[in-house]
């Protein structure tokens, strides 16, 4: 992994982040699965942060980000969940239940790379992958 930087700092702040759709709801596949995926990809380039790897389940969303350091990671999270709810909801209009512009659940899960190694996240979200196409039916 490599080192970032700002114009007077280097960095290196990658997060394995896990977060999930209102009531867990089993929502995410095909078309929105990959539609997601790209919404997620986009905010981050905008964010100025790196999407390393991810994967978008059925009901969840597994992410390894490089985020800068100036933001914090509950800030950006807001920032992702809240305009990433907005552009979902655009894009399928099926998601809004009942009036609700809620799409993810409150909270999320955040641990630093530091705890483990790259390799071992990597490996993780290869293998969740690798569940979910046992799951999809192959796809």
């Amino acid at each position: 992994m490599s080192n970032y930087s700002l114009s007077h700092s280097r960095y290196n702040c990658t997060y394995h982040i896990v977060f999930i759709p209102k009531y867990r709801r089993k929502v995410m596949y095909g078309e929105a699965k990959k539609g997601i995926g790209e919404i997620l990809r986009k905010l981050c380039e905008m964010k100025g942060a790196e999407l390393i790897e991810g994967t978008v389940r059925k009901d969840h969303i597994h992410m390894y980000v490089s985020i800068p350091p100036k933001p914090a990671v509950s800030e950006f999270m807001g920032y992702l969940k809240g305009k990433s709810a907005l552009m979902v909801f655009d894009r399928y209009p099926k998601f809004k239940t009942g009036g609700q512009r809620n799409f993810w659940a409150r909270g999320y899960y955040v641990a630093t790379v530091g705890n483990v190694n790259e390799a071992t996240i990597r490996q993780y979200i290869h293998e969740q992958e690798e569940n979910g196409k046992l799951e999809d039916g192959g796809k």
